[in-house]
């Protein structure tokens, strides 16, 4: 079995757990969901707008998790899926997730299978935050950088070779000018194994030349012990 339908068959063991696993509040929200990171694909921040002193972005877990880190003196929001504000970071620390967005609900599964929001929770809800943290920092999940099954990307056609899934933006705000975080998503090919033939010939020339060094050197001292009158034995 191939590394890769090894972590596929993971992947869909994983989505057959019951949903309400998923959802079951705040906690899984912050540590992000069920984890099915595949480790071909790579997330890769490239601009982010506005930048700000004291405000940091980093991708993490390889391709499906976004942490800010928000030391500044304005509030930092992150807009959810339909536009509507999901996360913010206050001058003061406070980490605020808004439960009446639908993003608030969809991170919590790895591909958002099975997670229907409730009724109130809409892109146009008046929003309902709640304190989850007073660190300044906050890691979450993001359907929007990662490829949303287990399956290859139909962009791959080689899973060899290294290629661009899709290029991500996720909208965010900081103070009150509004921006996004741009960023891509990329395939890493797997590298075909190769027997490596060059090394184990070099290797063997080595270990024949020393055992002859070796020899050479005893037959030396064995002629030297005898005397130099002594008939050689070659």
């Amino acid at each position: 079995m191939t590394a890769r339908r090894a972590t596929v068959l993971a992947l869909l063991s994983l989505l057959a757990l019951p949903a309400a696993a998923g959802a079951t509040g705040v906690s899984q929200t912050v540590t992000g969901a069920i984890d099915a990171t595949n480790v071909h694909y790579r997330s890769t921040l490239t601009r982010v707008s506005p930048l700000a002193h004291g405000v940091s972005w980093t991708v993490i877990d390889l391709s499906d998790e976004i942490q800010l880190t928000n030391r500044s003196s304005e509030p930092v929001t992150v807009f959810g899926y339909d536009d509507e504000p999901y996360l913010r970071i206050l001058p003061d620390r406070a980490v605020e997730l808004n439960e009446n967005s639908p993003a608030y609900y969809l991170n919590q599964s790895f591909f958002a299978s099975g997670i229907k929001p409730p009724p109130y929770a809409t892109a146009t809800a008046a929003p309902h935050w709640v304190t989850v943290a007073r660190t300044g920092s906050f890691t979450w999940h993001d359907h929007r950088i990662h490829f949303y099954s287990p399956a290859t990307p139909p962009e791959v056609k080689n899973v060899d070779r290294t290629t661009l899934v899709f290029d991500w933006k996720v909208p965010i705000e900081v103070g009150s000018t509004r921006g996004a975080l741009h960023g891509k998503l990329v395939w890493i090919g797997e590298k075909p194994f190769s027997f490596p033939l060059a090394a184990i010939v070099a290797l063997a020339l080595i270990v024949i030349a020393s055992a002859a060094f070796v020899v050479l050197v005893r037959r030396r001292r064995r002629r030297a012990a005898r005397g130099p009158d002594a008939p050689s034995s070659w």
